[in-house]
């Protein structure tokens, strides 16, 4: 019965909550759509600092029941939150009602507008980069935030404190991103694909230092850097560029960008249990994080490869 409650959880809150949430809030905030995206991952971030203090004070006080009944009351909110919240495609529909002409549908017009823009219809090997961006991001991410902590304490030699401060130290870096990102991107209007690209060079750059330089202060420098630019919305900011390159409906894309997120949400602690059973959790952290570099390299390489392409479909640099 857990399983299987954990298995509709997830279907529930990456397969509809993530596949409805962000086309709602890119809809919400079209001056810039990029920045709204960065905004979930503010809140996501701030609840995950808040939720585990209060997992872990209910189960030492006896009151585990309510880690279940608080996700179950703010389940219900957002179902009250989705009735209730108004859109504009709603009230255009609306107003359309009865006329029958190519403006009445809202969802379409927007993106034909979106393809008018293009020079050159990207080919399939670009929508299939812009997707495989989000597993790339979320196998660094997810290695990132589990397994920096074990390579601290089996390989860098640091106290259990010290490794534990790797964790604060990432969830800061993190945050301080999202309220950076955002203003490039609303108020500088800065290029998605910008962001990424600046995300994946200095995301290489960090995992080469906790890699090579196994210092306290360059692992924690290099840690919030990770926090910054891998986990401070640069996987929403890949969303965005999934709508750039392949403007369509913006549930099917994010589901679809959100199934490679899943693979890689899979195939890391297959790859890391695999690992640590044959050749034990120092070397097996080890082998993981060189596998992150090798992810972050991949992406500077898709970046760029794409900023290139970006020149030709739209007739300027993203840059």
């Amino acid at each position: 019965m857990a399983s299987v409650c954990g298995f509709v959880s997830g279907v529930a809150t990456s397969g509809f909550w993530d596949a409805s949430g962000y086309p709602a809030v890119q809809e919400a905030y079209p001056a810039a759509p990029g920045s709204a995206l960065i905004g979930i991952k503010f809140f996501v971030s701030v609840s995950g600092m808040i939720y585990p203090f209060l997992v872990v004070h209910n189960a030492s006080s006896g009151n585990w029941k309510l880690n279940v009944i608080i996700p179950l009351v703010m389940s219900i909110v957002c179902l009250v939150l989705a009735i209730i919240a108004p859109f504009a495609y709603d009230d255009q529909k609306k107003a359309s009602e009865g006329k029958k002409d190519k403006s009445d549908n809202a969802v379409q017009a927007e993106i034909d507008a979106a393809k008018a823009a293009m020079l050159v219809k990207p080919n399939k090997f670009i929508v299939f980069l812009v997707m495989f961006y989000a597993f790339l991001c979320m196998a660094i991410m997810y290695g990132a935030q589990q397994y920096t902590k074990a390579f601290g304490l089996s390989v860098c030699g640091l106290s259990e404190i010290q490794a534990a401060g790797m964790t604060s130290i990432y969830t800061i870096g993190s945050i301080c991103a999202v309220l950076f990102w955002a203003f490039m991107m609303a108020k500088l209007k800065w290029n998605p694909l910008k962001v990424v690209l600046i995300d994946s060079i200095c995301t290489a750059v960090a995992l080469a230092g906790v890699l090579f330089i196994h210092q306290v202060a360059i692992i924690y420098i290099a840690i919030a850097m990770l926090g910054f630019f891998a986990a401070g919305g640069a996987l929403q900011t890949g969303l965005a560029v999934v709508q750039l390159f392949n403007p369509g409906p913006k549930g099917r894309n994010t589901g679809i960008y959100y199934t490679f997120m899943g693979a890689a949400s899979y195939l890391i602690p297959v790859v890391a249990a695999q690992l640590t059973k044959s050749s034990g959790e120092a070397s097996a952290v080890y082998s993981l994080m060189i596998m992150l570099l090798v992810f972050a390299i991949l992406a500077i390489l898709s970046s760029l490869y794409l900023v290139a392409q970006h020149k030709k479909i739209f007739g300027k640099s993203a840059l």
